[in-house]
């Protein structure tokens, strides 16, 4: 047997196959990556996917071409009630093990290779109605959220207290938690994924000529935002908005990062970029000892920027293009403007037409 160019199976006339099972298998994989890569599919994405693939396989004991639909239902009942995994979580799994299943077809020779030495083939078993369905635009947890203006500052200061406690106490890490906290207040300066944060390198800064005053970060230029299926990394340019976020940057290059002899923004300790599980858990350790409610994350950062600049009456279309979002639909998902402002805004608009009503009274009353 063999896999061509195209993940095609091919007999092949030779020596009896030893361990067919295993060989088989080894080659839907395989022929699977092929499939994959001449879609175009990043390696990261198809690399989860295989995963999945052999999780599944584990979990139910059984070659694919001995598969069926209540293992497939056993096999979410578990993720569900012992993972506790996400909705998001649970349709990745699925749509990562019909498209193994659906590559196992005739079109490429795998029944007549099952057939041959197992006596059956591999056959569709996720179907509509044993699979989770994607209905919702936005299917994240409803208990995360942005930070107020208020957790932000305190999370923030918390931060820089850190920093300057390990600095006295000549314990390392000193630097770690400083770039740490740079990393915090430029994820919410700009609005920022992680990734698009990790990437980030010293010559993505440039003079905004209009906005002269942010000198020579007046725009930070996203080489790695979030890409479609199929398709690179989209970057973006976002235009700095904060006055403070300037002094922020210098400091971090003059005093914080060194010269670690690479363009990295953010360097880890061994020179590599910073993996997110290591920011995750800072920011998490410090909102529990802040004694922050639940749903407040790493991606909160992100939602805190589009939220506040709503909330300070930007342009919707404005914080549109800062996102990088292609649709105001998208942006909308992040609109969680506060209590606050929506009081304020509607004691504006009865305070606005009270005083117009007023004047029309006085217009008629003199007329």
């Amino acid at each position: 047997m063999q896999i061509d160019g195209a993940g095609r199976v091919q007999l092949v006339q030779s020596m009896p196959v030893l361990r067919p099972d295993e060989q088989v298998l080894q080659l839907m994989l395989d022929g699977w990556r092929n499939q994959q890569l001449s879609r175009n599919l990043r390696f990261d994405t198809i690399d989860q996917r295989l995963r999945c693939v052999k999780r599944f396989l584990d979990h139910v004991n059984e070659d694919p071409w001995n598969w069926t639909p209540a293992m497939v239902e056993e096999f979410s009942a578990d993720l569900r009630t012992v993972k506790h995994v996400s909705h998001s979580t649970l349709r990745g799994y699925h749509s990562a093990l019909r498209g193994f299943t659906s590559y196992s077809n005739p079109d490429y020779g795998w029944d007549r290779i099952c057939e041959k030495y197992f006596g059956t083939h591999p056959a569709q078993v996720f179907f509509d109605w044993n699979t989770a369905p994607h209905v919702e635009e936005y299917d994240g947890r409803p208990t995360k959220r942005p930070y107020t203006r208020e957790e932000i500052s305190a999370l923030f200061d918390h931060a820089d207290d850190e920093v300057e406690l390990i600095g006295k106490s000549s314990r390392k890490g000193w630097q770690a938690a400083y770039r740490d906290a740079t990393m915090m207040k430029i994820a919410y300066a700009y609005g920022l994924r992680f990734n698009e944060l990790r990437h980030l390198q010293t010559v993505d800064f440039a003079r905004n000529p209009r906005v002269r005053e942010f000198g020579a970060f007046g725009i930070c230029k996203v080489r790695y935002g979030k890409a479609k299926r199929s398709s690179p990394h989209k970057p973006r340019s976002v235009l700095t908005v904060w006055r403070w976020t300037p002094g922020i940057l210098e400091d971090w290059l003059a005093n914080g990062r060194g010269e670690p002899g690479t363009l990295d923004l953010f360097p880890s300790e061994r020179g590599g970029l910073v993996v997110e599980s290591t920011l995750i858990r800072r920011v998490r350790r410090y909102c529990q000892e802040l004694g922050f409610s639940e749903g407040l994350d790493l991606h909160s950062f992100r939602r805190s920027y589009a939220t506040h600049l709503l909330e300070d009456e930007w342009d919707p279309r404005f914080v549109q293009d800062q996102m990088g979002h292609e649709y105001a639909s998208t942006t909308g998902i992040y609109q969680f403007v506060s209590d606050e402002f929506r009081s304020s805004t509607l004691r504006s608009a009865l305070d606005r037409t009270v005083k117009e009503a007023m004047a029309r009274r006085t217009e008629d009353g003199t007329s």
